[in-house]
Formats: structure tokens, C-alpha cells, sequence
């Protein structure tokens, strides 16, 4: 059985008892986390796609440890200019391990409000809107047609 989960802003293929490194989370070590974003489980040949996540399923695990991924080393050079710059990078981590893939509990109703103020409700909805007058808009005045300027005669040659 394996699941495809977000955590994190970022997808991940998980399993049961896999060792996971994602990206810090809030979360002090040894705790539990759950995370009810899954986009996919296959169970048994069985696929369930979600749109976008699979409703009630959650994944489970413990947070294992914080640690700095290894130094990744950014060189940047211009050739023929004298330009080089080097940058380091470590990124920050935490180690998870998946301690089970399941439905999630069944989130609790919100209590229902009192009876006598929905129908208040209702009758204030009925209530039609007082509706506006709309504004005409002045016409858009077309651009005046330019004419055509007149062609000049051509100067007339007289014999000497």
C-alpha cells in the first residue's frame, strides 16, 4: 500500500515505515504528525484518485529528527569578464517516518443554531432589494471624417 501525499508544498510516495526527508516542519521531535492532504492511494491493485485530495484519508507519522542537507555549491562565472561568484546553500530538513496510512477520523458536525433565528433569517432574504437606478451613459462621439486635402495644380510652363 502506498499513497502519494503533499507536505509541505511539495509530493511525496510514501509507505508504511519509510524514512522521509522533507522540508522543516513546526513540529519538536518525537511528535506525531498527520497529514489529510493525500492525492492518491493504491491498496491492494485498487487506485483511488482524488479531486484534489482523497476525502478522509490521512497520512501518519512520527517526527524523527532536524537536520541541514549536505552543502550544494552555486558557481557562477562570465567568461572573458573577470566575474566569478560562489555561493553556498544547505537546506533546512526534518526526517519523518510513516507510521500508517488510514482514514481519517470523522470530523465533528457544527452544533446547529437555534430554531427561531432561522426563520428571521429567511424572511429578511425574501425581502426583495431596492434597486437602483443605472446611470446612462453619454454616447461616444464618433471622430469628425477628415477629408481629403485638395490636390494643388501643377504650376503651368510658359515659353520665352
Amino acid at each position: 500500500m502506498y499513497a502519494i501525499v503533499e507536505i509541505a508544498g511539495h509530493q511525496y510516495k510514501v509507505e508504511k515505515d519509510q524514512q522521509v526527508f522533507v522540508n522543516r516542519l513546526d513540529a519538536e521531535e518525537g511528535k506525531k504528525v498527520k497529514f489529510d492532504r493525500v492525492l492518491l492511494v493504491e491498496k491492494g491493485g485498487d487506485v483511488t484518485v482524488g479531486a484534489p485530495a482523497v476525502d478522509g484519508m490521512a497520512v501518519h507519522a512520527v517526527v524523527e529528527r532536524h537536520l541541514k542537507g549536505d552543502k550544494v555549491l552555486v558557481f557562477k562565472k562570465k567568461r572573458r569578464k573577470g566575474f566569478q561568484k560562489l555561493n553556498g546553500f544547505r537546506a533546512s530538513l526534518t526526517e519523518i517516518k510513516i507510521t500508517d496510512i488510514k482514514k481519517a477520523a470523522a470530523k465533528k458536525a457544527a452544533p446547529k443554531k437555534d430554531a427561531e433565528a432561522a426563520p428571521a433569517k429567511e424572511a429578511a432574504a425574501k425581502k426583495p432589494a431596492a434597486k437602483k437606478a443605472a446611470a446612462k451613459k453619454a454616447a461616444a462621439k464618433k471622430p469628425a471624417a477628415k477629408k481629403p486635402a485638395a490636390k494643388k495644380a501643377a504650376p503651368k510652363k510658359t515659353e520665352e
